[in-house]
């Protein structure tokens, strides 16, 4: 052979031995843990033969606490990017079986490499983590390494989708960076996060509470909200954000990709004009209205779990990626609190970023009543989601199904909060507050003047409603463009969303707004 042969072989013999990762035996048990290895995520991720990776050979260069003598196979991380859905993608997978996946110099080094290439490239970027956390061996390199991932993910927020999936432990310094990303997808069982884990937990305040209870899936699906999907497995997980990806757009300056949903744009649905109860006590599942509109009846739902009185995912309208907040009548009457608005606040930013339309649908009597809401914060929390709906620049069409009350007719997108187009069924409410607890307020003396005050405040109650309880008013001051009939929603909703297809609206120029966080 010659010289340049011998090389090739080298190379090669060099690539097959780091892709070997920590060894047959660390592989088994990271099968035998019910988990996909780092390499086999990235191959499931990617279209077949298109991953082109990057600084496999990078090592490590640590020399303290015999981290000299170790070979740690492309130091934990592997690092590259290819073709998702035929549409390029970078991403990193941390190697549990390398060390455990730990963070030192060179590993954050390649990670840091691969999201300024996301951002230079204008392309998303996808994170698999699977860490044992930073390398103690390596001290302040390790926390230095960090720092530099969260540094970049500040700066690409808003400019590349960035989707972490939490594959295995993820724990302490380690858990913000997927915190700041715009997605966090969990597994069930296998994945956790939290800054300290149960045993410091109960060494210091004499808490058992155990590894899935504290930061597993659920958890932090339904309860602290940190996570937005919860999946079965790994290979569930890398479907689902595949899915998530084909509604986005590669970046901030490009549109959401058009696709041909085979689904008429001028469908209408005979059954939606029977969907409200006649009793306006009773509740119906939103997300019946929601699939009837969309194409196909395809509603990918985020936050599934958390702060279930809103509704928020992604759809599409004639093939047109929409991002769809809607208030849920069947959990709290479909009230607005403080985890709710959050959780709709950082969907309505997330669009707003990448040039997602946005459709609210409005069935909301008011805001979650008290003093746990008022002391934690209702107040600012509401703030938060009105300003972002005033914020926001892309197409705003909103929809009033029935109730849309007070503070909370303005929360949920009304015009004077820059909606573009606002739509109402005929049967929808639009007034300061219910009608129950207006006629108490307006007509106090005449009820308790009458001789049969129930009767009066029954009387009063009627009044109110045949005065203010209805679309018109609102629409007779141009609060609402259109009361249209239920059935024919989805062609009305893909009409005014071709309208404001070239919508361009630009805000005063500023470093940023200072929003009440």
């Amino acid at each position: 052979m010659g010289v340049v042969e011998d090389k090739i072989k080298e190379l090669q013999e060099r690539e097959a031995k780091l892709k070997e990762m920590g060894g047959e035996a660390a592989v088994k048990k990271q099968h035998d843990r019910g988990k996909l290895t780092a390499r086999e995520r990235i191959d499931l991720l990617f279209d077949p033969g298109t991953f082109r990776e990057t600084d496999i050979f990078m090592k490590h260069r640590g020399t303290l606490f015999g981290l000299e003598k170790l070979e740690i196979p492309a130091d934990g991380v592997i690092t590259g990017y290819g073709k998702v859905n035929g549409r390029s993608v970078c991403a990193f997978s941390q190697d549990f079986t390398a060390r455990a996946g730990t963070l030192g110099e060179m590993h954050s080094k390649k990670i840091c490499k691969i999201l300024d290439l996301s951002m230079k490239s204008g392309i998303p970027v996808v994170g698999f983590n699977d860490s044992g956390g930073a390398r103690i061996q390596e001290g302040v390199d390790s926390l230095s390494g960090y720092g530099q991932i969260f540094y970049r993910n500040a700066i690409a927020s808003g400019v590349v989708p960035q989707i972490s999936a939490i594959m295995g432990p993820c724990a302490g310094g380690a858990v913000y960076s997927p915190a700041m990303t715009d997605f966090v997808f969990m597994v069930k069982e296998t994945s956790h996060m939290f800054i300290t884990g149960p045993d410091v937990i109960k060494a210091v305040l004499g808490e058992v509470i155990t590894f899935e209870d504290l930061g597993g899936a659920i958890a932090h699906n339904s309860k602290s909200g940190v996570a937005h999907f919860a999946c079965e497995d790994d290979a569930q997980t890398i479907e689902r954000i595949k899915v998530l990806l084909s509604y986005l757009p590669n970046n901030n300056m490009e549109e959401p990709p058009r696709v041909d949903t085979g689904d008429s744009p001028l469908r209408t649905d005979p059954a939606l004009d029977a969907i409200i109860p006649d009793n306006p006590m009773e509740s119906y599942d939103m997300k019946d209205v929601i699939r009837s509109i969309v194409d196909n009846g395809d509603f990918y739902e985020i936050h599934e779990l958390y702060a279930q009185n809103i509704i928020v995912g992604l759809a599409r309208l004639d093939g047109r990626t929409i991002g769809i907040i809607a208030n849920q009548p069947t959990v709290l009457a479909g009230c607005l609190d403080v985890n709710s608005s959050d959780k709709a606040t950082r969907f309505i930013r997330f669009c707003d970023c990448f040039n997602i339309p946005l459709l609210t649908i409005a069935d909301v009597p008011g805001y979650l009543p008290g003093s746990d809401q008022e002391w934690s914060g209702v107040i600012r929390h509401g703030a938060k989601l009105l300003w972002c709906y005033s914020e926001a620049t892309v197409p705003k069409i909103t929809l009033i199904t029935r109730k849309d009350y007070g503070g909370s007719y303005l929360a949920m997108c009304s015009r004077d909060l820059g909606c573009d187009m606002a739509l109402a069924w005929p049967n929808s409410e639009i007034a300061v507050m219910g009608a129950d607890g207006a006629a108490n307020i307006i007509f106090r003396r005449d009820i308790q003047g009458a001789d049969d005050p129930e009767a009066e405040r029954a009387e009063k109650i009627a009044e109110y409603k045949d005065l203010l309880y209805n679309p018109y008013i609102a629409a007779s001051r141009g609060y609402i463009d259109g009361v249209i009939v239920p059935s024919e929603t989805r062609p009305r909703l893909i009409d005014a969303l071709e309208v404001l297809s070239t919508k361009r609206e630009t805000l005063p120029p500023k470093k940023h707004g200072n929003i009440p966080m």
